[in-house]
């Protein structure tokens, strides 16, 4: 599966960051990737919701290589005409108002940390803070890091930035209490990815929304994984009861290359200055280009309602097999609750040796995030395969 080389020099030179499962990947077309050896799999993870219109699509690679061949690189001290047609589809999409570019979702969390401070700053909060959800995940560097309570308590990367604060997933209440005078944002995943695929209750969204409202806070949605069409619609708020005030978005956005973008509205667009923030790479030439070209894909009624029927039939059936306790999530943003005694890691290991890539964030489930370019028949294939490997756990009476 793998060249034993290329191994032995990821561990040597490659900090270890990640457990790497066993397989160098050389190719990808479509729904499919294909290691060094030739063998084909289907891919249910799109890089973690990255690939969403598949690996190498051609419009995407053509708009690459276009714009790489006329200019690959000139500062954000300059104009270039993909940045500003890019910032105007996102805007016009969305929230209306202003873009801040950056090469990553963290990053796009960050931007979104500093509007709210600035903003809340603006209206007399000395020591502003922002609130999140227990099991949220908006990223690694310090901002976001500190806003991801899972990962802020590890002791050894502490200590985190002052002014974030956390409450049970879901809970209307206790997000209702949070949120005081002092409040800047509350930041949150209307689905939450890195958990599992939970969505977050409507009732809980509209209680954020008006709780915001009520002291002059901001409602800030991580779109970083829902976004761009994942949930069948262009943004994941449109399907809910609320409007963010900030959208953060990045990973399908530029098909595969490093593009991540803060979204503000009529107002939060305003909110920072000349000098308030900065990315040497943000949103240069080829990205924006390639950004352009996903977007002219998933914008599409067509392909969106696809997203939407396929995700049901998956999740419909996913559910009726033996082995999954509950089945979450919206449009082909998908996580399978596994019964007790199924190992999430075991099972998704099986699932890669018979040519199936997935994903277990959690001892307890899968998550699957299906380019949305999958037919029908790789959907097929992807869901026998998870049932033959289920079977492995619940084996037929003749056995």
């Amino acid at each position: 599966m793998m060249d034993e080389g290329v191994r032995a020099d990821e561990a040597r030179y490659v900090m270890q960051t990640y457990k790497r499962a066993p397989v160098e990947f050389v190719r990808g077309d479509g729904a499919l990737l294909f290691d060094q050896e030739g063998k084909e799999y289907l891919d249910l993870l799109g890089g973690i919701s990255v690939a969403s219109v598949g690996h190498c699509h051609p419009r995407v690679v053509e708009a690459i290589r276009a714009q790489a061949g006329e200019l690959l690189h000139v500062s954000n001290l300059f104009y270039t005409a993909p940045m500003v047609e890019l910032a105007k589809r996102l805007s016009e999409s969305s929230l209306g108002g202003k873009v801040f570019f950056v090469n990553s979702g963290t990053e796009a969390n960050e931007c979104a940390i500093k509007i709210a401070r600035k903003a809340a700053r603006a209206r007399g909060v000395e020591e502003p803070q922002i609130v999140s959800f227990a099991s949220d995940f908006h990223g690694r560097s310090y901002g976001s890091l500190s806003a991801t309570p899972g990962l802020a308590e590890n002791p050894d990367f502490g200590p985190m930035l002052p002014g974030f604060r956390s409450v049970p997933v879901d809970d209307a209440d206790a997000l209702r209490e949070a949120i005081d005078a002092n409040t800047a944002a509350v930041l949150i995943e209307p689905i939450q990815g890195e958990a599992g695929v939970f969505p977050v209750a409507d009732e809980t969204l509209l209680a954020a929304r008006h709780a915001c409202d009520e002291v002059g806070a901001l409602l800030i949605f991580d779109e970083i994984q829902t976004g761009i069409g994942r949930t069948g619609s262009l943004w994941a708020y449109e399907q809910g009861p609320v409007r963010p005030d900030v959208i953060t978005t990045a990973k399908a956005l530029g098909g595969g290359t490093a593009i991540g973008a803060c979204i503000g509205n009529p107002v939060t667009g305003e909110i920072l200055g000349a000098g308030d923030h900065g990315s040497t790479f943000a949103a240069g030439p080829v990205a924006a280009s390639a950004a352009l070209a996903v977007l002219g894909l998933v914008d599409d009624p067509v392909l969106l309602r696809r997203v939407r029927s396929l995700g049901a039939a998956m999740m419909e059936r996913l559910a009726e097999m033996d082995g999954v306790s509950e089945v979450r999530g919206r449009g082909l943003m998908i996580g399978v609750g596994l019964e007790a005694g199924i190992d999430a890691g075991e099972l998704n290991a099986s699932l890669l040796e018979k040519g199936l890539v997935a994903n277990a964030p959690r001892p307890d489930s899968l998550r699957l995030l299906p380019p949305f370019v999958l037919t029908d028949e790789q959907s097929d294939r992807a869901l026998a395969l998870i049932a033959d490997c289920l079977d492995g756990y619940h084996p037929n009476e003749s056995n």
